[in-house]
């Protein structure tokens, strides 16, 4: 019998963390996650002169798991994983939008099942 193990993680709005927070629940290298932000795929709430003194918002640690996986998975390169996340943050946003529409405007389901 097989068991699965699943790690949650309670994200708060408001909560913040720091760079190294991040590289250490993410599972990334460092050089990975400043490559990620140079990209502009993650944004730092809060720029410091000095990487080590940026501060970001929680929900980023989905964004760096994400990637992790994406790149394990698929074994991405820094470009590959790059577009993988930029593709999947479009995605995200035309649902989104597609969400907002279909409930101000009425019409099917936005999950597309009726």
């Amino acid at each position: 019998m097989a068991t699965d193990i699943t790690e949650c993680i309670w994200l708060n709005a408001t909560e913040i963390c720091s760079l190294d927070h991040l590289i250490e629940v993410s599972g990334l290298a460092r050089d990975d996650v400043l490559d990620l932000i140079d990209a502009g795929v993650l944004e730092p709430s809060s720029r410091g002169p000095e990487p080590q003194q940026y501060l970001f918002e929680a929900s980023c640690i989905v964004t760096l798991r994400t990637a992790r996986r994406l790149r394990d998975d698929f074994e991405l390169d820094a470009h590959g994983l790059t577009l993988a996340l930029r593709l999947l943050k479009r995605i995200e946003g035309l649902e989104a939008e597609l969400v907002s529409l279909h409930a101000q405007y009425g019409g099917p389901p936005a999950h597309g099942r009726g």
